[in-house]
């Protein structure tokens, strides 16, 4: 589940750090739908979490899910789950539009809840989340990997905390996919399921600029979406940008796309660059192109000269278990609710109010 050529399926592993007792933190996965959901798990388990049970109505997807986890057992239905009093966490991948409100659901049987991203595909959507949080009290986790599940971005974050390069003051994001067409789900194509990409790949992007930045606030200035290269799907987005600019002062850029060839050694040359007073950083993320098929590269530039980290197996993933912990105890260390929904609320406004290019077809 760690092919680096499909991002669909790409499920990072690291090193088994537990940060609770065996049995203490059990959750279950519904929603099969994206192959993020392996990736969550593997987090969740690296961290000490127990996974227990699964559910979804494609009996295939519910098979592979228990020859990767063995010793899961698949539960007769999602109201089985939300039902067993011994579940502290449902994780999720089902289909972006279904997300939220699986999450209403889960909280209202007193459970936490972590989706993939995009956690909605619209603004009302995320009302409701966060009427139900308000609630109930309970966590709406959402695992936007690009940072959280990264080692270059983790050793990035320690950089900018340590001062590294002084105040951050411009962040640009790339982040390129591989269609792999032939192997995507029906929904994949529908922007009314998936959001848009901006919404889907973009939020991504956002989640981390806020981070870096040290933002509470932003606002979308202008944003592009467009549709180059897949004639056999009119209303899909192979193409975005957007500009923000934060609450502090920070500015950011990013663009997302499918357009990675098929000679690149990654489903993306993922890549993230931030601009300091006393210096810059450059997150070579899955790989090093034509140098380095590891990921996991941070490029730091200051006043004392160029320096390298590779950090692949270095660092880890602390989100994880820090999620944990926060679930158990009731804390905020992991990422505060209101910086989880900004992201995405962000993202949903660039979407919102993209300008849609058209670019002519050849004759």
């Amino acid at each position: 589940m760690t092919q680096k050529s499909d991002g669909m399926n790409y499920a990072p592993q690291g090193k088994a750090r537990a940060v609770c007792a065996p049995g203490e933190f059990r959750f279950a996965a519904v929603g099969l739908d994206h192959g993020h959901i392996y990736g969550q798990c593997n987090g969740l388990r690296e961290a000490g979490g127990e996974l227990v049970r699964v559910f979804d109505p494609d009996p295939a997807k519910v098979q592979r899910f228990c020859e990767t986890h063995p010793g899961v057992v698949p539960a007769r239905s999602e109201q089985e789950i939300l039902e067993d009093p011994t579940i502290k966490l449902v994780a999720s991948a089902c289909v972006p539009c279904e997300r939220g409100p699986l999450g209403l659901r889960v909280m209202a049987h007193g459970k936490d809840y972590f989706t993939d991203k995009p956690p909605f595909t619209s603004l009302d959507q995320l009302d409701a989340a966060r009427r139900q949080v308000a609630a109930t009290g309970r966590r709406f986790a959402v695992y936007y990997a690009e940072r959280l599940h990264v080692e270059a971005a983790v050793r990035a974050d320690q950089l900018i905390r340590e001062g590294a390069i002084g105040r951050v003051v411009q962040v640009i994001g790339l982040g390129p996919h591989r269609l792999n067409a032939a192997s995507r789900p029906p929904w994949f194509w529908d922007p009314r399921k998936y959001g848009g990409i901006l919404v889907d790949i973009g939020s991504h992007q956002i989640e981390q600029f806020l981070h870096y930045a040290g933002a509470r606030q932003a606002r979308v200035l202008h944003s592009k979406v467009g549709n180059y290269h897949c004639p056999a799907h009119p209303d899909f987005e192979d193409f975005g940008d957007a500009t923000l600019l934060a609450d502090n002062g920070t500015t950011f850029y990013f663009r997302v796309d499918w357009f990675t060839p098929d000679g690149l050694g990654s489903w993306g040359d993922g890549r993230t660059l931030i601009l300091g007073t006393d210096g810059y950083l450059e997150l070579r993320k899955y790989l090093d192109v034509a140098r380095d098929a590891t990921g996991d590269h941070v490029y730091l530039v200051d006043h004392r000269g160029e320096h390298h980290h590779a950090v692949h197996g270095q660092v880890g993933f602390p989100f994880f278990g820090q999620l944990i912990r926060d679930c158990l105890d009731r804390t905020e260390t992991a990422m505060s609710q209101a910086h989880t929904f900004l992201a995405i609320e962000l993202a949903l406004e660039a979407q919102r109010q993209a300008l849609h290019l058209t670019p002519a077809r050849p004759a």
